[in-house]
């Protein structure tokens, strides 16, 4: 099983199936929300997650029909969630263990922070692909 949580330890899941592959995503609203330079997620089938201290998260629409889910104490970001969608974009910084999973690629490179130079073999997508 795979565990994760929150800064404040509040907020706590668990994943009983396999983490879909790492992308690390450099598109702007990544960048605000994480206050870094890309977030680095990975898809988790929705009957696979079960989430603890629900009542504590807080969502934003940062784009029209994806909700990013954060903690309202500490602010860690947790999950994010399309619309229509069987899954949910997983936060990897909340994770307490290993995911069992490889990195895949680099998305929204277009956007990616100017004062940061990416340094890896993994393929490179201007946007989402």
């Amino acid at each position: 099983m795979i565990k994760g949580s929150c800064l404040c330890g509040q907020v706590t899941y668990e994943i009983f199936g396999d983490v879909g592959e790492i992308v690390h995503c450099h598109c702007r609203t990544c960048r605000k929300a994480h206050g870094a330079a890309f977030s680095s997620v990975a898809a988790v089938s929705d009957n696979d997650f079960t989430l603890h201290g629900e009542s504590l998260l807080r969502s934003f629409e940062s784009s029209p029909g994806k909700h990013r889910y954060f903690c309202s104490c500490c602010g860690t970001q947790i999950y994010a969630k399309r619309e229509g969608t069987e899954h949910i974009i997983l936060r990897l910084g909340s994770l307490d263990n290993d995911p069992r999973t490889v990195e895949k690629n680099h998305i929204w490179v277009s956007q990616k922070a100017s004062w940061y130079a990416i340094d890896t073999k993994l393929p490179l997508c201007l946007e989402f692909e």
